[in-house]
């Protein structure tokens, strides 16, 4: 069972920025993908970005405002969100994909106001 441990967010002005961290404990061995989701009051959860080896995905509403992070194989996933809009408000989830299971964050809310 894999842990992932968020922390960051919170409230910011349009046109701020904020980051996200997530910590995976244990780091499973073997390739997985790391990403960030996102729900909106009333919506469904959407992605946001993904990162493997092989991919890297943005979601059309973030592409070139949002960044996806990984400080190594073993190290913590980064999102960092720039220029952040009103539509941006949601909680933000880690997920991490293995071959076998999908695991989630807790959750961090995310608010742009101002």
């Amino acid at each position: 069972q894999v842990s992932l441990a968020q922390s960051g967010g919170g409230l910011a002005q349009p046109g701020g920025s904020l980051r996200l961290d997530c910590r995976a404990s244990p780091v499973p061995s073997g390739d997985f993908e790391m990403g960030w989701y996102r729900q909106a009051p009333g919506k469904q959860r959407e992605l946001v970005a993904t990162l493997s080896r092989k991919n890297l995905e943005y979601a059309d509403a973030v592409r070139g405002r949002f960044i996806i992070l990984r400080e190594g194989f073993q190290g913590p996933t980064y999102l960092q969100m720039n220029n952040l809009q009103p539509n941006d408000t949601a909680v933000y989830y880690c997920v991490m994909k293995t071959m076998w299971h999908t695991f989630w964050g807790q959750g961090t809310q995310v608010t742009v106001s101002g």
